[in-house]
């Protein structure tokens, strides 16, 4: 991202929920209906007109092949998930590059109850503060927005000043972030993770391919996804070949891993009058719970 600014992706993503969101109730996948509080006018403006956004996401998909639906499932299945683990009796959420999520604000099951933290870089979360007062008057009393760059300090830097408790069962939501992080952060990452949250803890991210970083999937999408998001300032520098996430993350103190590509999302959320909707097929969605035998 540009210093200074917030994320262009963020926005962009909100961008897609906002239009899913806008669709009648038995054709949309995700609903989030502060998604078009956080656009800048751009945006609100292409959202005012089903032509303009029509046009809108047929130009993304020129650009990206399967990004604005892609958006769309990762949200939903996140959202299905974060849902299970509410009626499991999570005691803390951690969202990492929480970006423009609004979880925090929309689950209703967790004001109260659960207590938010929400991880970011410095400049989207500024951005992101003065958006939530415009829209509920104040910030609300039970997220905490601790402003951290991944890619520069470590979660443990800034969480536990914050009120952080490493001994309650967590959740840990980090969506459309570790492709723009170094190795190093996402092992300190996964790594604060594993040591220092409650029993039966767990964490859910997307990821993309290797093979799409480094060039070997030699295909359209790969290439065009790459050079839009290094012309946004954020070009991808993580992946993981799905058939290493088990491995990748059992070695760091994980277990019970449920890995799932974008594909097979697809598959599943864009049925009947959604069928026909494109995906992209460059990366995955995975959660693994903390291996308490390797905490001790």
């Amino acid at each position: 991202m540009k210093e200074g600014k917030p994320s262009a992706t963020a926005e962009a993503n909100a961008a897609f929920r906002a239009a899913d969101s806008l669709r009648a109730e038995e054709e949309r996948v995700c609903y989030d209906p502060f998604a078009r509080d956080f656009l800048g006018t751009k945006f609100s403006i292409i959202l005012k007109s089903k032509l303009l956004t029509k046009i809108a996401l047929w130009y993304a998909e020129r650009i990206v092949p399967g990004a604005p639906y892609s958006v769309v499932a990762r949200t939903r299945y996140i959202d299905d998930y974060l849902e299970a683990c509410i009626d499991d009796g999570i005691e803390q959420l951690v969202i990492l590059g929480a970006g423009y999520d609004s979880r925090a604000y929309r689950f209703d099951k967790l004001k109260g109850k659960v207590r938010v933290f929400e991880v970011d870089h410095p400049d989207t979360q500024r951005a992101k503060i003065e958006k939530v007062k415009k829209i509920f008057g104040s910030l609300p009393d039970d997220v905490v927005y601790v402003p951290i760059d991944l890619d520069k300090r470590r979660l443990n830097e800034g969480l536990f000043k914050s009120g952080y408790d490493k001994d309650l069962k967590t959740r840990f939501i980090c969506e459309r972030t570790t492709q723009y992080l170094r190795v190093e952060a996402v092992d300190e990452t996964l790594a604060f993770v594993s040591n220092d949250s409650g029993e039966d803890s767990s964490i859910i991210f997307d990821y993309a391919f290797q093979s799409a970083l480094d060039g070997t999937l030699r295909h359209d999408e790969a290439k065009k996804w790459r050079a839009t998001f290094e012309q946004r300032g954020e070009p991808p520098t993580f992946g993981i070949e799905e058939t290493s996430v088990e491995e990748f993350l059992l070695k760091r103190g994980f277990c019970r891993v449920k890995n799932v590509s974008m594909e097979s999302l697809g598959s599943v959320y864009f049925t009947g009058v959604s069928q026909g909707r494109k995906v992209t097929r460059l990366g995955g969605i995975v959660h693994a719970t903390v291996d308490t035998q390797e905490q001790t």
